[in-house]
């Protein structure tokens, strides 16, 4: 009733009940009596705006009784009788799901450091595979954002990975790698649309990092070879959660050949030198 009349107050008109769902989320409220598509956004950012992330788009979509189903917000909608609407987040688009170029692509290393030595399974393999990866991004020119866990208590990157040209060296306390200065880095890249992301611990760091890349509409490549946690049955729940939520769990032999997508790219000789060079037989595939 409150709502209503607060409806009413800032519409002039009568207010209309409106049942607004977004996520497993559905709250009544009332809009004023032709109220638009503006409006109805207005109430669901003030309804769920905590749970809304502003880098995605969204479509407004009505519950159609003809059609028993929601259908998108027709054009021109105004709120004329009681109904029900819902806010959807756009996916990432299928056709270009998964098309890796360097033009628009980003390395992300997460908190390959010296603490978790003794306590990642293969630690040695994935420091190699990700050596690898970096050299990679070097040739072809993929900018590359490396974080490092509370470096203070846990050490710096470790010395066998080559930082050097790194965009982004970055501490961190936060388990996600999408740091404000992150997105200030990103912002800088022109028509990055991939993340490239392997490191540790698979079940938090990379977990996290992935899930708020995707949500702000970005592609994830998770490397399988190159990620790891301290208990294997950790690493491949959190791979299979992934993988269900639209993210590509890969390996790194499969990102460097689809970086240079021909043989006759300039940097393929060099590439396929790489990775004949360095890649080692662990069996960590084989727990994916």
């Amino acid at each position: 009733r409150a709502a209503r009349k607060m409806a009413e107050a800032a519409g002039g008109g009568p207010a209309v009940p409106v049942l607004f769902c977004f996520s497993v989320f559905a709250r009544p409220s009332s809009v004023p009596h032709g109220a638009g598509y503006e409006l109805l956004i207005q109430k669901f950012l003030s309804l769920y705006g905590d749970h809304i992330d502003m880098h995605r788009k969204f479509v407004v979509q009505i519950f159609a009784e003809e059609w028993s189903q929601y259908i998108d917000l027709p054009k021109g909608f105004v709120v004329s009788e009681r109904c029900k609407v819902r806010l959807v987040p756009l996916q990432i688009q299928m056709t270009t799901l998964g098309n890796l170029t360097p033009s628009s692509t980003v390395f992300f290393c997460c908190d390959m450091q010296e603490r978790f030595r003794p306590a990642i399974k293969y630690f040695g393999d994935i420091i190699s595979v990700g050596q690898r990866l970096l050299q990679g991004a070097r040739l072809l020119g993929i900018p590359v954002i490396v974080t490092e866990q509370y470096p203070k208590g846990l050490g710096s990157t470790v010395q066998e990975i080559d930082l050097t040209g790194a965009k982004l060296v970055l501490p961190k306390t936060k388990f996600s790698m999408v740091l404000p200065e992150v997105e200030a880095a990103l912002a800088e890249i022109p028509g990055v649309r991939s993340v490239v992301l392997f490191g540790v611990e698979t079940h938090v760091c990379i977990q996290q990092t992935a899930l708020e890349l995707i949500g702000r509409g970005l592609e994830v490549h998770i490397v399988a070879d190159a990620t790891s946690s301290r208990s294997m049955m950790d690493r491949m729940f959190a791979l299979e959660r992934l993988a269900r939520t639209g993210i590509i769990v890969t390996t790194s032999e499969a990102i460097l050949l689809q970086l240079v997508a021909d043989k006759e790219h300039p940097k393929f000789k060099e590439i396929q030198n790489l990775i004949k060079a360095s890649a080692p037989e662990s069996g960590l595939l084989s727990k994916v």
